[in-house]
């Protein structure tokens, strides 16, 4: 079986095919794909190649999949991840196609792909089922109320797995290329995220990223100072190892942030 793997964060990606190659060696992964651009690229130069099977996440930083389906009329099966919870994507579960929610469960993994073996051992996958199940799941998507957003992160810690509510999320900051996140009580854990990925899942009237290393959330911010070149500082609970400052381009953005109900 040959699999294409598009997936915008490294170690999910890695973490997804090490499984994948865990439940059958055999399995062929062509190609690791971390955007819409990349994908439609590498779809249009290896037009002949023969794909069975692909992993995409919805959520890519310069964009959604979506658009890499639409571009290229993909008939090919797909299993979509996803970093929303179980209640969001219930509604959009067909005999034809599955979700894997992160961090991805290998338990789960191993029923998707023995569910694709059977509807294709079965010839039950249909030429261009994946063209419709992408027209209802975007018509789905676009009745849901856009304001909801991820009410929990589930945290991988070694062999263990952390639920850890938005809520009670202070910050998350960028610290030697790991996206740590900081919990109200001063937890910190790694999470599989960056920055980018994490303002596309979480609600943007709790949290701001007022830099390239922090994405604050509302509660957290215990005082602002207004330093040198219109900038701000930020104090912030729990306290930092580092100045958090809103950088120069956020600053109105950030000002018209608290202003908001």
């Amino acid at each position: 079986m040959n699999v294409v793997v598009i997936e915008d964060e490294r170690l999910t990606a890695q973490r997804l095919i090490s499984l994948v190659k865990k439940y059958d060696a055999s399995i062929d992964v062509l190609a690791q794909i971390s955007s819409v651009a990349e994908a439609i690229a590498w779809f249009t130069t290896n037009p002949t190649t023969p794909v069975d099977l692909i992993f995409m996440d919805i959520h890519l930083e310069d964009g959604d999949s979506f658009q890499i389906v639409s571009q290229l009329n993909l008939t090919t099966p797909i299993i979509f991840t996803t970093a929303f919870d179980e209640y969001m994507i219930k509604a959009f579960k067909v005999n034809s196609i599955d979700y894997l929610l992160k961090p991805v469960n290998d338990t789960e993994l191993a029923a998707a792909l023995t569910k694709f073996k059977y509807l294709r051992s079965n010839h039950e996958l249909q030429s261009g089922s994946t063209q419709v199940y992408i027209k209802t799941l975007i018509n789905q998507l676009s009745q849901q109320n856009h304001s909801q957003f991820k009410d929990r992160f589930m945290v991988t810690v070694g062999t263990k797995i952390r639920s850890i509510k938005t809520e009670s999320i202070a910050y998350f900051h960028l610290e030697e290329k790991t996206v740590l996140l900081v919990t109200n009580d001063g937890t910190i854990l790694p999470v599989d995220y960056s920055l980018d990925k994490l303002m596309q899942v979480i609600e943007p009237k709790q949290f701001f990223r007022v830099s390239r290393q922090f994405i604050v959330s509302l509660n957290s911010i215990q005082m602002i100072h207004t330093i040198s070149a219109g900038k701000l500082k930020l104090d912030l609970v729990p306290k930092t190892k580092q100045d958090v400052t809103v950088s120069g381009d956020r600053v109105s953005h950030f000002k018209e942030w608290l202003g908001k109900d």
